[in-house]
């Protein structure tokens, strides 16, 4: 694979499901609720392809870990804090390149009819 390749290659960790207590209301703090997270790293996966060793590509299992700690971590008000948290923790990750997270709120409660929120966060490495 050319180096030229890379900026294709991308890993996807799709319908991650977690309970957190994220909300700008008391309630959504107190009772909390379920989150749904979608992430895309982008990544070169060329060499991981060639050596079918994990320690050449992001470990999946480690990226779950850390979207769970935020998730289920600490409250914020906003589900912009949150993906931006999880996309900054997750861009620290040895050989991620670039990291775009969706971050849903299935039951946001809004009186009317709506299937949920969702905020897309997408943040580059620059160096």
């Amino acid at each position: 694979m050319a180096a030229s390749d890379s900026g294709r290659d991308c890993i996807l960790l799709e319908h991650m499901v977690f309970f957190g207590y994220h909300g700008a209301y008391a309630a959504e703090r107190e009772l909390g609720q379920r989150f749904v997270v979608d992430l895309a790293l982008g990544a070169d996966l060329g060499p991981a392809g060639i050596s079918d060793r994990l320690e050449d590509t992001v470990n999946y299992v480690r990226i779950f870990d850390i979207v769970r700690e935020i998730v289920e971590g600490p409250p914020c008000n906003l589900l912009e804090t949150v993906a931006r948290r999880i996309a900054k923790a997750v861009l620290a990750e040895e050989r991620v390149e670039w990291c775009r997270v969706s971050l849903a709120k299935p039951g946001v409660a809004i009186r009317g009819t709506l299937a949920g929120v969702t905020v897309r966060v997408t943040l580059r490495n620059d160096g």
